[in-house]
C-alpha cells in the first residue's frame, strides 16, 4: 500500500535541488539516512524510500505533517533539532537542506552534525548561494547569510570534514524564482518582525504547493530546467555540498 502513496509536491526550487541531490544519494548508497530540519517531509518521503530513514524537525506544526507523511513509509521523525538524535547514532548519510543559513553560529553546529555521521560516511548539505544576492526573502524566512562556494568549502573543512565537493544548481530558472520570492516577500503585507529564530520556525511552510495537481504541474514545468542546469554546475543561486567524515 505505501509503495503506491504519491510523494508530496515540491516547490520549484526544491524540485531543481532534488534533481541534483537524488544522484548524489544514489552514489553514496546509504543504508541509513538522517535528515536534520526535514520541514514538512516532502524530501523526507523520497529519502525514506531509499534507506532506513530518521529525521528531526524543531517546528511542531511541520513536525506533525512530516510525521504523518513519513511514518507510514517506515521512517522515524523526531520533534527537535540534532540534539534529539540518540547519542552514539552514526548514520551513513546525514542531510540538511536549507538549514545551515538559519543558524547564527554555524561552525560549531556543523561540527556537531558531523559527529552524527559514521566514520567514512557523508554529510550532504544545501544552502542559498551568493552573499551579494541576500534579499527580502532571506530576511523574511530568517536567514543569517548566503554562502559562496569558497566559504562553504572552508566551513566544512574547519568543522572537520574532508573530500568536499560542491555544485551550484538552479541556473537559469533559480534566478527568476529568487527575484519573484524577493518581490513577494517585500510586500507591505508580509511582516518581517520578530527574531530570525521566530521567522525560521515557520519558514518551511511558506509558499508550499498543495495537492497532486500542483505537484504534477511543477514537475512538468521544472523538468526542462532540471536538465538545463547541468550545463552550468558553476552557476546558480543554490549550492549543494557533500563531504566525508574522516
Amino acid at each position: 500500500m505505501t509503495a503506491l502513496m504519491a510523494d508530496p509536491a515540491l516547490p520549484p526550487r526544491a524540485a531543481l535541488r532534488w534533481h541534483v541531490v537524488r544522484p548524489i544519494v544514489a552514489r553514496c548508497q546509504p543504508g541509513t539516512i538522517l535528515e536534520l530540519g526535514c520541514g514538512l517531509g516532502s524530501v523526507g518521503t523520497r529519502l525514506a524510500r531509499l534507506a532506513s530513514y530518521t529525521a528531526a524537525e524543531p517546528d511542531p506544526g511541520s513536525f506533525r505533517t512530516a510525521h504523518d507523511r513519513i511514518t507510514p513509509l517506515g521512517g522515524t521523525v523526531l520533534n527537535g533539532d540534532h540534539r534529539q538524535v540518540p547519542a552514539g547514532a552514526g548514520y551513513d548519510l546525514v542531510c540538511a537542506f536549507e538549514v545551515l543559513e538559519h543558524i547564527a553560529d554555524d561552525l560549531p553546529v556543523l561540527a556537531e552534525w558531523l559527529t552524527l555521521v559514521r566514520p567514512g560516511g557523508r554529510l550532504l548539505l544545501s544552502v542559498p548561494a551568493d552573499p551579494e544576492r541576500f534579499g527580502a526573502w532571506d530576511t523574511l524566512v530568517g536567514h543569517y547569510r548566503r554562502y559562496s562556494a569558497g566559504q562553504l568549502r572552508q566551513l566544512l573543512l574547519d568543522a572537520g570534514a574532508v573530500d568536499v565537493t560542491l555544485v551550484h544548481y538552479g541556473w537559469p530558472l533559480g534566478y527568476l524564482l529568487d527575484s519573484v520570492r524577493d518581490r513577494w516577500a517585500a510586500r507591505p503585507a508580509e511582516p518581517t518582525g520578530g527574531t530570525a529564530e521566530e521567522r525560521t520556525s515557520t519558514s518551511g511552510r511558506i509558499l508550499q504547493p498543495r495537492g497532486a495537481l500542483a505537484g504534477e504541474m511543477i514537475r512538468v514545468a521544472v523538468s526542462p530546467f532540471a536538465l538545463l542546469q547541468r550545463m552550468r554546475p558553476d552557476r546558480g543561486p543554490g549550492l549543494v555540498a557533500v563531504a566525508t567524515r574522516p
